[in-house]
This record gives C-alpha cells, sequence and structure tokens, in this order.
C-alpha cells in the first residue's frame, strides 16, 4: 500500500531528524537560486539568502513543536520552511546606504511555490491542499512579526487563519527568528508569542475564524469596520457560480455534471462570437460578458460565470458587480495535473497558447472563504477525470 504523506525528498524524519542539507541542495536547483542575494546587514547578518535558509531549516528540524506535529504536518512546515524566502531574488533592493530590502516577496513567494509545485517537473507534485498550506505558510510566515502593525490586525489575523494554519505559521515563524543574527531576536520571539496569545483570543489557533453564517463572514470580510461578530441578514436573491481553473482543468465538463440547469456566461464563448483571440484586447469581451450577467442579475437569475479567474484581484471586481445584485456567489475552483492540462488543451477545438498557460500559473492564487460565500475545490489526480 502507498504511503499518503507526501514530503520533500530529504524531508528529516524521526528518530535522528537528521537534515542532509548537501543532498538538499544537489536536489533543488530552485534552492541555489538563493545564494549571494544579499540581505540587510543589521536584522540578516549570518549573510546571504542561502545561507538564512539552511540555518531556518536547521532550527526548524531542531524544534520540539515541530518535532512533534504529525508525519504530514512536519513535511508541510518543513518545505515551506525551505521555500519561504524564494521570492527574494526577484524582491531584493540595495539602497545607497547599504541597507537591504525585499517588499513583496512573501507574497509572490506564495505564487512561486504553485508554480514549482504544481508546474515544476523536477519533483513529485503534492495533492491541492498540502500545496494551498505551503503556499499560505510562504504568504504569512512574516505575519507573527508585523501583525501588531497592520491598520486592523483582527482582520488581517482573521484573514491568514482561512490560508494557513496560525500555530503553524508561528513555527516557520520562530525558525525564521533563530536561523538569523540580529539585535532584536528576543524582542521578535515576544512578538510571535503575542501573536499566540492573539490568535487563541480570536480562536483562529489552529482552524479558521468562526463566524455566524457564510453571509456574515463575506460581510465582515469585504466591509471595512464591520463587527465579526455581528449576522448579517441574509439578502441574498439568486446564486452565481463563479468558475476558476486553468484552460483545460475541467471547468466545462464540471458544469456539464454539476449546472447543466443553468445558464452560463463564457468568456470562451464570448470571444469565439465577437472573433477576438485570447491574447488580444478583452475590453469587448468582458464589457459583453458583465452586460449578459447583467440581464440575469435584474431578474433574479442564477447562472455560472465560466472563466480563469486566476487571481483574487480579478475575482474580488466580479463578485463587488455580483454582490451588488444581491446574489449569494459560489467560487469553484478546479484542477487537474498540469501535464493533463497541456494534453487536454492541445486535443480543444480552439487550444489557448501553451505559452499563455504558463502565464497563468505563475499569476495563480487559490481561492479562500473570505472572497465567498462558499469556495469549492475540485481536483483531478493523476488517472482520474
Amino acid at each position: 500500500m502507498l504511503s499518503s504523506i507526501w514530503a520533500l525528498p530529504h524531508t528529516p524524519a524521526p528518530p535522528s531528524f537528521q537534515l542532509d542539507w548537501d543532498s538538499i541542495l544537489a536536489d533543488f536547483p530552485w534552492l541555489r537560486t538563493l545564494a549571494d542575494v544579499p540581505q540587510d546587514p543589521i536584522y540578516h547578518a549570518e549573510g546571504d539568502v542561502l545561507t538564512h535558509t539552511r540555518l531556518v531549516a536547521t532550527s526548524l528540524v531542531d524544534m520540539p513543536g515541530w518535532r512533534t506535529l504529525s508525519e504530514q504536518e512536519r513535511a508541510t512546515v518543513f518545505a515551506a520552511a525551505l521555500l519561504h524566502d524564494i521570492a527574494k531574488p526577484p524582491c531584493t533592493q540595495v539602497a545607497a546606504d547599504g541597507r537591504v530590502s525585499s517588499p513583496g516577496h512573501a507574497r509572490l513567494g506564495a505564487r512561486i511555490v504553485h508554480e514549482l509545485l504544481f508546474a515544476g517537473a523536477a519533483m513529485p507534485p503534492p495533492p491541492l491542499g498540502i500545496r494551498a498550506a505551503i503556499a499560505g505558510l510562504v504568504r504569512h510566515h512574516g505575519l507573527p512579526l508585523w501583525f501588531w502593525d497592520k491598520e486592523d490586525p483582527a482582520r488581517v489575523v482573521s484573514a491568514a487563519s482561512f490560508a494557513s494554519r496560525l500555530d503553524h505559521v508561528a513555527l516557520l515563524a520562530e525558525s525564521d527568528v533563530r536561523g538569523r543574527i540580529c539585535m532584536d531576536a528576543a524582542e521578535l520571539l515576544e512578538r510571535i508569542a503575542l501573536f499566540g496569545s492573539f490568535c487563541e483570543e480570536l480562536a483562529c489557533w489552529d482552524h479558521p475564524r468562526a463566524f455566524a453564517s457564510d453571509h456574515s463572514r463575506l460581510h465582515y470580510f469585504r466591509s471595512p469596520g464591520s463587527d465579526p461578530s455581528y449576522a448579517a441578514f441574509d439578502d441574498t436573491v439568486c446564486t452565481v457560480t463563479l468558475m476558476a481553473g486553468l484552460p483545460g482543468a475541467g471547468k466545462d465538463t464540471w458544469i456539464h455534471e454539476h449546472m447543466a440547469n443553468l445558464p452560463v456566461v463564457s468568456l470562451d464563448e464570448v470571444r469565439r462570437e465577437l472573433r477576438i483571440s485570447p491574447t488580444g484586447n478583452q475590453g469587448r469581451v468582458v464589457a459583453t460578458a458583465r452586460a449578459r450577467a447583467r440581464d440575469y442579475l435584474r431578474h433574479r437569475q442564477s447562472f455560472v460565470w465560466n472563466a480563469t479567474n486566476l487571481t483574487r484581484a480579478l475575482r474580488s471586481q466580479l463578485i463587488d458587480f455580483f454582490t451588488g445584485y444581491h446574489a449569494r456567489v459560489r467560487i469553484v475552483y478546479v484542477e487537474a495535473p498540469f501535464a493533463t492540462v497541456l494534453l487536454r488543451n492541445r486535443h480543444r477545438q480552439y487550444p489557448v497558447p501553451q505559452t499563455v498557460i504558463e502565464r497563468f500559473v505563475t499569476k495563480l492564487e487559490l481561492p479562500d472563504p473570505t472572497e465567498a460565500h462558499e469556495v469549492t475545490w475540485v481536483e483531478h489526480r493523476e488517472g482520474a477525470e
């Protein structure tokens, strides 16, 4: 019987939990891109990003809190430790006075995780849920150090609880601090402890924050200044199913199997009607699709919006549009193995250029329950349609 545990090769295991750094470095070429990338001399006196990553991994493996996790949890957090600064090379900036910063590296890093672990051919791809957990840890690994500086810490922390387990985020943050040489390490560790207390107070330490209803949750995250305990009145009058996923992932098939009785606004179909290519100007395509959707919304008619919708910003614009007509929004993200996506695309009647699909992968942001009333992930693994 095959193990259901996914782990990167050379993930330290009991009883010794030995870290074989040379083998890790030899097998993961993406790690070597971190060599010679400078870090701030005050906050990271240990050296370049690769040196820091090795120290973070070493610190994590030595932590009792990590060793007592389940096998899959250890593998997930360890992978995130290796990947937490993967976006520093393109994000690093060196000022004239020698100070170094890497703005945006956590957000970009989460996208790179999807690119490496989904489309990268050099390692076994993890299941979608594990990949999402790794990406969430990379996205929020700095949150315990800076959450109190946010304009609304409770909202930011609550939202993060839907993308990653915050007790695991705290473990990664602690290893990040212990894997650096800096004068304020003690203060940073105190911030992590405060983060843990704050998460306990919000009741989202090891699970997502609870709300009175899915409508109340969406109201909170889309209404700055709102009360998280408020039980919002559900005034929805229809449901819009917002599809998301790469071309060839299986969105059309899912719609046919589950939503065949509903009208569909498909951007691909609109493009063909207007004779506009996927790489052409999409202004007329979107305007035409929104006009059709508006007609359904005005008549309180449920329907499906079918497009790739891979980024949170794009989905947010559409959800603003739909909820403005009091629609309930369900996001359905469909995924198939990358090789399957490419194969299906080649056999489509109207294939999308492979370079476009590859670019789409670099933009992927998985939908989470802070965005809509309901979020469903549909994953087709190898050997299954």
